[in-house]
């Protein structure tokens, strides 16, 4: 059984060192093209096949609501960042697409914000950076089971 106070501490630990780190990364998007939330929208579009994914797909990988993510990709969709149509293999959905310049503006920011995120994880090694993504990745194990996987396009 899990010590109880020893997961505790270490969900606090972790959740702290979370929140420092993602303080520290986001002077990234300072004065900047894109918001985070709209280079969340974009990385995930531009690493799904022909640079397009579901909706939903992209919701599910936000921390936000679904309401939420749709009026943001229509606010990116007015500013010309992605395209949105409806999804010819399910008609109650809809595809979002990078535009050549929300892919431009993700491309410029995405190198800076990588440099920033290794700058901030080189305290730990290389070693130690693949322990913590498998344990992170256990952690969300129960999640990903119990959330439909992503459709690829």
């Amino acid at each position: 059984m899990t010590d109880r106070a020893l997961a505790v501490a270490a969900w606090e630990s972790l959740f702290r060192a979370q929140h420092e780190i993602f303080a520290e990364i986001s002077v990234d998007f300072v004065a900047t093209e894109l918001s985070q939330s709209e280079y969340d929208v974009l990385l995930t579009v531009t690493r799904a096949p022909n640079m397009t994914a579901r909706l939903r797909d992209v919701t599910a990988l936000m921390l936000v609501s679904q309401p939420s993510v749709s009026r943001l990709v229509d606010r990116m969709v007015a500013r010309g960042l992605v395209t949105k149509q409806v999804d010819p293999q399910d008609g109650r959905g809809a595809l979002v697409a990078a535009t050549a310049a929300g892919a431009s503006a993700f491309r410029q920011l995405a190198s800076t914000h990588a440099s920033t995120v290794a700058a901030r994880m080189a305290v730990l090694s290389d070693d130690e950076l693949a322990q913590l993504l498998a344990l992170t990745a256990r952690l969300r194990e129960r999640d990903a089971a119990a959330r439909p996987a992503p459709t690829q396009r």
